[in-house]
């Protein structure tokens, strides 16, 4: 099998694929994120969640915790690991997905090993596909600290669906207003 690996030139993102219409497929995800990054929207733009790598069935996301992701015990929010992990599963998966098919998260289960303080540094989360069939896929993911101990790991199914006509896949337009 032959892998090729493109830099994005403006986020260091790493895109490993094979064969072209995959490739096209990860890219298609790397553009998405930026859009939303520079439209000031999504988990990117609000938590700081970036993308650092996409492969076929796999990503790695980061996190920087920030005062926005505190809970009131001054530690970052589950909620905001569960986040992560869900954006890190779904991406996983929509890398092994057929052009106009989506996905959308059915069922997330997040155990928590260890609480993360607000100036803990990056964490990162690392993804991969288990399942991918024709109506559901199943995905697994871990978090770590920089010293690379688990913080969460846990698992996600997700719903997969076919989008008819030229919405058959995310689009970096903006949405139309009502008429």
């Amino acid at each position: 099998m032959d892998r090729t690996l493109d830099r994005d030139r403006t986020t260091d993102t790493v895109v490993a694929a094979d064969p072209p219409d995959q490739a096209r497929r990860l890219r298609d995800l790397a553009d998405l994120v930026e859009h939303g990054l520079r439209a000031g929207i999504g988990v990117g733009h609000s938590l700081g969640v970036t993308l650092a790598e996409l492969g076929d069935g796999s990503s790695t996301w980061t996190l920087t915790p920030s005062p926005a992701a505190a809970n009131a015990m001054m530690t970052v929010h589950g909620g905001v690991i569960s986040t992560l992990m869900d954006t890190a599963m779904g991406s996983a998966v929509y890398t092994r997905l057929p052009a106009g098919v989506l996905y959308t998260t059915l069922e997330l289960k997040v155990n928590f090993i260890r609480p993360v303080a607000l100036d803990g540094g990056m964490l990162t989360c690392v993804a991969t596909a288990v399942h991918v069939g024709r109506r559901t896929a199943t995905v697994e993911a871990r978090v770590t600290n920089p010293a690379g101990a688990l913080v969460a790991h846990g698992s996600s199914t997700c719903l997969l669906f076919e989008v008819a006509g030229p919405a058959a896949g995310p689009s970096t337009e903006p949405a139309a207003g009502p008429a």
